[in-house]
């Protein structure tokens, strides 16, 4: 299945109402406007296809560029690779739920994570903390070293707040992932969670929502899920 048939395809999987959701969430034109779950068969059609994923990230259409994350085959994707998709992903929900996903899946993953959260830059840094948020609600814990993420918990308690709102909201996903997914040091994030306190994110033109990792992680634990894995990274 080549580039041009894949974009009819996509194209004709739009709906207005998702074109709307994802506007409102930062997406800009080219988009169509794709359910994420309405790709499957197409994705189950062409498997892994790195070049192809590579033409439709570079398209800058939102839904091919998501695509393209569900295709690719991140073992085939250098560092150099990955810092020219974070650098096309324009909003979150590019560089938090395709770009960090799909670096989550490589042997890199960390060393790329730990660069991008030192960059200073919104969306790499968000990329950066989601990519571990990937990591630890999927792989051992024995692939971590406590000493590094203890240290990382320490940093978000000390930076978060006065950290760009995409980041901020990265970094209270991390405390709450690392509470219930790395137990070594479910203690630790939890009282991370319980200093940290409310997170404010703004949003444009809408009301601020405030994050509470500590509740959302009491939840968690009640509902019995503490040390949960998730089987695959990417849908």
């Amino acid at each position: 299945m080549n580039f041009e048939i894949v974009m009819q395809e996509l194209e004709a999987l739009s709906k207005e109402r998702m074109k709307k959701i994802y506007i409102s969430n930062g997406a800009h034109e080219p988009l169509f406007g794709v359910a994420t779950g309405a790709m499957k068969p197409l994705a189950k059609k062409i498997k892994k296809n790195q070049p192809l994923a590579e033409e439709l990230y570079a398209t800058g259409n939102y839904d091919a560029m998501y695509f393209a994350g569900i295709i690719a085959d991140p073992m085939a994707m250098t560092e150099a690779d990955f810092d020219r998709w974070i650098g096309a992903a324009y909003f979150y929900m590019l560089s938090d739920y395709v770009v960090a996903v799909t670096l989550a899946e490589t042997d890199i993953a960390q060393d790329v994570a730990d660069k991008w959260i030192a960059s200073g830059e919104e969306l790499r840094m968000s990329a950066g903390w989601s990519c571990y948020c990937w990591l630890l609600g999927n792989r051992p814990d024995s692939e971590f070293s406590a000493a590094k993420l203890a240290s990382m918990l320490d940093q978000v308690e000390k930076t978060i707040h006065d950290s760009p709102d995409r980041t901020k909201s990265a970094m209270n996903n991390f405390i709450y992932t690392v509470a219930i997914s790395y137990v070594p040091l479910h203690d630790k994030a939890l009282e991370t969670a319980k200093t940290v306190g409310p997170v404010e994110i703004k949003r444009d033109k809408k009301k601020s929502s405030i994050l509470l990792a500590s509740e959302n992680i009491q939840k968690e634990i009640d509902r019995g899920k503490l040390g949960f894995k998730r089987k695959y990274v990417r849908c």
